[in-house]
């Protein structure tokens, strides 16, 4: 399919450029608003593109005053304003931004702050324990702490705005002067590390700016939108895209929590978000669960199928019928972005036939993030979408079915891994990226996942399983809050492998609708529905072998499995 152009946007070659044009574009229009919470008493203050620079080149102001130009800066804490800043300012004076995720364990910190070679960290209070400790411990390069909040003893981002303004008033212009290298190192990022040892990424400004341009041509992406900021900052998808919305003339808000979400969508009448899928999943399911209590079930299945007839006729009443759905998350909700990791094709079509647009987008840390995504112009169900505007996407090595390693090249594909020359040549070839994705092109030119490399499970007649695929089906079973697809060898034959599945059943489900249910009835029940939907598989990837546990399975950070622990556990279980 012809990569289309569909909407117009300008392109930059460096963050700088591109913060400097918003704030003279957008000037008084609000960029973020920022909910205060005092005593009781809860009051927004709003944030204009124009004060958002000022903060930005009064907070790097200060980190050149403190003898940061040239070094680096962690950044670590919940999505916030202060995050926005302190990565902004690192961006925009050239010096290395290193975000970290805040669920990293003491260990795991400490070593990336080690790794990273750090020179100053900027950290949300709630992470001052693990900060102390650190600072006493030594072991780090770490010379400066900035809180993101007021707190004794420590130097704080809004105390550091304020210095910066006089400094600035003073005449001291080195940090606005500074010229970008477009192609430098300009963020490291941990890869979320399913590995003992997570790699670091290296990425230049001409990276993200690149992959904000290809967004920005494809998505509908409005002046007039507001933004909820879920996808946390540190994963890059989440920082790309908090700035592809400030690209966009956005306002943006921020979650209060997963608790909280149709609180959210409703107080700040949200019109579009970028999720994981797991989020998406949550919301919908929030939904359905509301729809089945008030009996309308039914209803909903019989005004989605006159809505989808009279779409065909180019009459769209969609949000007219769905509107009382709508309104439960805000009335407002409009475009939904799904990515960093697959979705279910069935929630993404719930959503769209209800009038909410759902696309989704494929992407990994190491290309920026995004590579292709679903458009007005290009959407399937279970794809992926096409290629992006500069990326050229290519199937290597495919097999009878044309399925094969996804390679890519383009301006977003990373400079390399932090100190990993070896693990780079791996993956960088001749300017080709090589993702360790599957996948394949539809006759329309869409790309299709079907799993990872090294997770597909070849059989003992060729035969190969990709239990991303197998997990989707299941997942929908009635009390399945997740589950894990994986080969065990077989008793007789240990040269054969036979399909297994773990199941996480969802326990408050369970118990609200059989009370007295014993474990072994309930997994005699949901056995039963595993061997029903075996009879619309082929034979050989047909689920022989289940575990069933309402313990959660390992994961990242960002909620991916961590498969080869998960099953170190289901081997010595076995």
């Amino acid at each position: 399919m012809e990569k289309i152009k569909i909407f117009e946007a300008q392109e930059f070659n460096n963050i700088k450029e591109l913060m400097y044009h918003i704030s003279k574009k957008y000037n008084a229009k609000i960029a973020f608003v920022i909910k205060h919470k005092n005593e009781g008493q809860i009051s927004y203050e709003n944030i204009t593109y124009t004060k958002l620079l000022e903060d930005i080149n009064n907070f790097g102001t200060s980190l050149y005053n403190m003898g940061l130009k040239g070094k680096r800066v962690a950044i670590i804490g919940k999505n916030r304003y202060e995050w926005v800043v302190a990565h902004l300012a690192n961006l925009l004076g050239g010096i290395v931004s290193v975000p970290l995720d805040k669920d990293l364990q003491y260990d795991e910190l400490e070593g990336s702050l080690i790794r990273s070679k750090v020179d100053c960290i900027v950290f949300d209070e709630k992470l001052t324990d693990k900060i102390i400790d650190i600072k006493n411990n030594g072991k780090t390069n770490l010379t400066e702490y900035i809180c993101m909040s007021e707190l004794e003893g420590f130097k704080s981002v809004g105390e550091l705005i304020k210095k910066g303004e006089k400094l600035l008033e003073s005449g001291q212009k080195s940090y606005i002067n500074e010229k970008i290298d477009d192609n430098a190192m300009a963020i490291l990022l941990f890869t979320s590390g399913t590995t003992a040892k997570s790699k670091a990424v290296m990425l230049s400004q001409k990276n993200i700016a690149s992959n904000i341009y290809a967004m920005q041509c494809v998505e509908d992406i409005r002046e007039s939108d507001t933004n909820i900021a879920f996808l946390p900052f540190h994963h890059i998808f989440g920082s790309t895209c908090i700035v592809m919305m400030l690209a966009s003339g956005v306002k943006n808000v921020f979650p209060d929590g997963l608790r909280y979400i149709k609180q959210n969508l409703n107080e700040y009448k949200v019109t579009l978000f970028v999720g994981v899928p797991v989020l998406i999943e949550a919301i919908y399911k929030t939904i359905m669960k509301e729809i089945e209590k008030q009996g309308k079930t039914k209803l909903i299945k019989v005004a989605t199928v006159i809505s989808n007839i009279l779409l065909k006729l180019h009459i769209d009443i969609r949000r007219k019928i769905f509107k009382q759905v709508i309104d439960a998350l805000g009335g407002e909700l409009r475009f939904v972005i799904s990515g960093g990791a697959p979705a279910d094709a069935k929630i993404a079509k719930g959503f769209n036939d209800m009038g909410i647009k759902t696309v989704q987008g494929y992407g990994l840390s190491e290309t920026s993030p995004v590579i292709a995504a679903e458009n007005d112009k290009a959407m399937a169900s279970g794809s992926v979408g096409v290629p992006m505007i500069n990326d050229t996407i290519e199937i290597d090595n495919p097999d009878e079915n044309g399925i094969g390693e996804i390679k890519v090249k383009g301006p977003n594909v990373m400079l390399g891994y932090y100190e990993m020359p070896e693990l780079t040549a791996e993956v960088l070839k001749n300017g080709w990226f090589y993702t360790g994705d599957l996948g394949y092109y539809d006759k329309k030119g869409i790309l299709h996942i079907t799993g990872r490399n090294k997770n597909m499970i070849v059989l003992k007649n060729g035969k190969k399983v990709f239990p991303e695929e197998v997990e989707t089906l299941v997942n929908r079973l009635e009390f399945v809050e997740e589950c894990m697809v994986f080969g065990v060898p077989d008793k007789r034959d240990k040269s054969d492998v036979r399909i297994a599945v773990k199941i996480v059943y969802n326990k408050d489900e369970v118990k609200e609708k059989y009370p007295d249910i014993s474990e072994d009835e309930l997994y005699k029940m949901i056995w039963e529905r595993i061997k029903e939907l075996n009879t619309t598989f082929p034979k050989y990837k047909h689920i022989q072998k289940m575990i069933l546990t309402s313990e959660e399975l390992i994961k990242t950070t960002t909620k991916k499995v961590k498969r080869q622990e998960e099953m170190k556990k289901i081997m010595a279980s076995l």
